[in-house]
């Protein structure tokens, strides 16, 4: 029953709509399926509901909401991942109240991000489930468990009449976090114009995921794009991911024609994590889609992450590469699916003057990255970051966004509403890209631009050639910053050593002269200060980006020499 191909959906206004539809044209069709872990050895234990079952667990949740707060009100999602998420970030938004989507108090690193969160979003209600209700009551008065909601409690609900779904808090890589206000029709939209993107609009995929549902691409890609297409959706906790990568390769295996979505990391992990002997078991021909939304996208991970499967059928046109950002509601750019990965190998020092020149790709000068596509259904456009003025094609500048998805401001803060939504619908992204061959290139971010000598420097440039350096770097862990000098802006590089060494036994003197000779022959930049911390210590966003940011100010406070850095 779950191979036919879901009826086309009409058009709703919201996702609890959608639910509803389903559950009445294909109730018996599994909606979404949760595999759990719950021991290191487990190969996984399914728990499923059908469109049916869900529009009941929805409706039931949505009536015990309405009784406890008024429409309009924030409901925050303190939930583990699962089934009791979607359900509960579902019924808020069926009762007429806004969403805030976050997790349970204890994910290690974040305590401090929930706490400014809730204080902002100032919750009259939090969503919760049992195991966590205890440590959840000391932080609101009002708290509803959704597995202790009885299904009795469902009745049919009034279509939705407010504005907002949701606050979708920034990751806060360059910034204190803030809430982004998505409203129902941004992400049916968002979720509509992912479809299309990938192919899931035309033909049917099963939606496979660990990212964190409290994440902007998790929540969409996971939850809305299935709710709008009637799709299967298959979740996993991404600490299970984590502790054996090779079960989200299953799951891609186990499920016709899967779609999903992972940071850079992810893959350079699997690629470097999974056995022999759990490749044996895979096959990997049935994946339609593997999208990268890293900034900026490189070719190399795809490149090692296809070496590695390519045995288990992975065809390389999966690979796409994609671009977007909370503000609009998550996807602007993708490559599409069956097309072969667009590369790019730019002259470093036109890049660092705001042009993206072609290099030879063996230069060791060149910087290679991957096309993001072309838009999903809205406007992009690269304009200069100061006069505002519209850029040709090959030139870097700030990414504009104009469209259906982009988000209505910023929660309580009007005067950063007004520098980063313009008045005539555009979003001022704050990345900075450019366009070649009709393809969006994402270069780096412009708060984190480093500027030496007038000369501009992208910290994952540096990054990426740091990590290269030394084994005993930790790829995807460490930080490129400046800091106010004397003369000038100061480069300093952070990095973790990788877990399987330890910092007695790297000869860190070596490395440090290693890194420093590296970075001054490819970028021409001396290196104030390099260090190497344990692994854990630099800190990352909720969506598990490096926080330069927050790096930054850990280095100025002096954090690092505490933890015996060298």
């Amino acid at each position: 029953m779950d191979n036919r191909r879901p009826p086309l959906a009409p058009a709703f206004r919201s996702l609890p709509e959608y639910v509803h539809h389903w559950a009445q044209a294909t109730p018996d069709r599994r909606a979404f399926t949760f595999v759990d872990h719950p021991a290191p050895d487990s190969r996984g234990v399914h728990r499923t509901l059908t469109w049916r079952r869900l529009d009941v667990r929805v409706r039931a949740v949505a009536a015990r909401l309405a009784e406890e707060a008024e429409p309009g009100a924030r409901v925050a999602l303190l939930c583990p991942q699962g089934l009791e998420y979607v359900t509960g970030f579902l019924a808020t938004l069926a009762a007429g109240l806004i969403a805030v989507p976050l997790y349970p108090p204890g994910l290690p690193g974040q305590g401090d991000r929930l706490t400014a969160v809730l204080a902002d979003a100032r919750p009259s209600v939090i969503v919760t489930t049992s195991r966590h209700l205890g440590e959840v009551q000391e932080l609101c008065d009002r708290v509803v468990a959704v597995d202790q909601v009885p299904d009795a409690a469902a009745r049919d609900l009034e279509p939705v009449d407010s504005e907002v779904a949701y606050l979708q808090y920034t990751s806060g890589s360059t910034r204190t976090p803030a809430g982004v206000e998505i409203s129902h029709a941004n992400v049916v939209a968002n979720a509509r114009q992912a479809l299309s993107a990938y192919g899931a609009d035309a033909h049917p995929v099963t939606c496979v995921g660990w990212l964190p549902l409290y994440h902007d691409m998790g929540l969409v890609l996971s939850i809305a794009a299935p709710v709008v297409r009637g799709l299967l959706s298959v979740l996993m906790d991404p600490v299970a991911f984590l502790h054996e990568p090779a079960r989200w390769l299953r799951l891609l295996g186990a499920h016709p024609r899967a779609l999903s979505a992972a940071p850079n990391f992810a893959y350079d992990y699997c690629a470097s994590a999974v056995t022999d002997a759990q490749k044996a078991e895979l096959r990997l021909d049935g994946v339609v889609a593997l999208i990268n939304g890293s900034e900026p996208v490189r070719p190399g991970t795809a490149d090692r992450f296809q070496a590695a499967f390519a045995g288990q059928g992975l065809v390389a046109q999966t690979h796409c590469p994609s671009y977007g950002l909370a503000e609009a509601t998550v996807f602007v750019s993708a490559a599409r699916p069956g097309e072969p990965l667009r590369r790019f190998a730019l002259d470093r020092d036109a890049l660092a003057q705001g042009k993206a020149l072609p290099a030879r790709p063996d230069d060791p000068r060149a910087v290679l990255l991957a096309g993001c596509g072309t838009p999903a259904g809205q406007q992009v456009r690269i304009v200069d970051p100061v006069s505002g003025d519209r850029l040709s094609e090959g030139e870097v500048g700030e990414i504009q966004v104009r469209g259906p998805n982009v988000g209505r401001g910023y929660w309580n803060q009007e005067e950063q509403t007004g520098r980063v939504f313009t008045t005539d619908g555009r979003l001022r992204t704050g990345d900075l890209g450019t366009v070649l061959e009709g393809q969006l290139i994402v270069t780096g971010r412009l708060k984190d631009l480093i500027v030496v000598d007038g000369r501009n420097h992208y910290p994952q440039d540096l990054e990426a050639t740091v990590q290269d350096t030394h084994p005993a770097v930790r790829r995807d862990r460490l930080a490129a910053f400046g800091v106010a000098g004397g003369s000038g802006e100061r480069v300093v590089v952070v990095a973790e050593h990788t877990r399987t060494t330890s910092l007695a036994e790297i000869d860190v003197p070596a490395l440090v002269r290693a890194v420093r000779a590296a970075v001054s022959g490819r970028h021409g930049v001396r290196l104030a200060d390099v260090l190497l911390v344990p692994p854990g210590t630099v800190p990352r966003t909720s969506s598990g980006k490096v926080s330069r940011a927050l790096t930054r100010e850990r280095y100025l406070a002096g954090a690092y020499a505490a933890d015996g850095a060298a």
